[in-house]
């Protein structure tokens, strides 16, 4: 009888691919404490982020919105729309151009983003409450560190080397 499931493939293992390795875990594990505390809100959960983001920089317009969240303004400007819709951010006309929309948090907005804090700091304190200052601010450092490495990429292509030619060289 043949196995459903094919054996794990065993990939070079590098200082680097650990780390990667590592962030895809992050990764996981921070979309699923933002799917619990969606659920605990009845929020998308890409709504979050956009959320948050607007309660950190302020008034701001969609493209700066899809700038930060590092996705197309089409999905920011969707998600905005749904937070609108819900009364939870408003667009307003710049008062000194007329032509652009700036978004911000409604009151209901700020309080739902004042909400989330209070329940994710309680969470937070609860899963790291075996480690003392010192060591998650190291942590929040090489995080920061990782992200800032990664983001450098130009135009966000990994670098791709030539191939090598028959001799091994290029």
């Amino acid at each position: 009888m043949i196995p459903r499931t094919s054996p794990a493939v065993a990939q070079p293992t590098t200082p680097a691919l650990d780390l990667y390795s590592a962030m895809d875990e992050l990764v996981r594990a921070q979309r699923e404490a933002g799917a619990v505390l969606a659920r605990h809100f009845e929020i998308p959960r890409a709504n979050l982020g956009v959320i948050r983001l607007l309660s950190l920089c302020g008034p701001t317009q969609v493209a700066d919105v899809a700038a930060k969240l590092r996705v197309d303004v089409s999905v920011a400007s969707r998600q905005i729309s749904h937070l609108v819709d819900a009364g939870y951010v408003r667009r307003e006309v710049d008062d000194d151009d007329r032509r652009v929309r700036v978004l911000e948090l409604s009151d209901k907005g700020r309080a739902l983003i004042d909400e989330m804090t209070a329940r994710f700091a309680e969470l937070l304190d609860q899963v790291f409450v075996g480690w003392s200052a010192e060591e998650l601010g190291e942590a929040a450092s090489q995080v920061r560190r990782v992200a800032e490495a990664i983001t450098t990429l130009h135009d966000g292509h990994f670098p791709v080397h030539e191939p090598l030619n028959e001799e091994g060289s290029n």
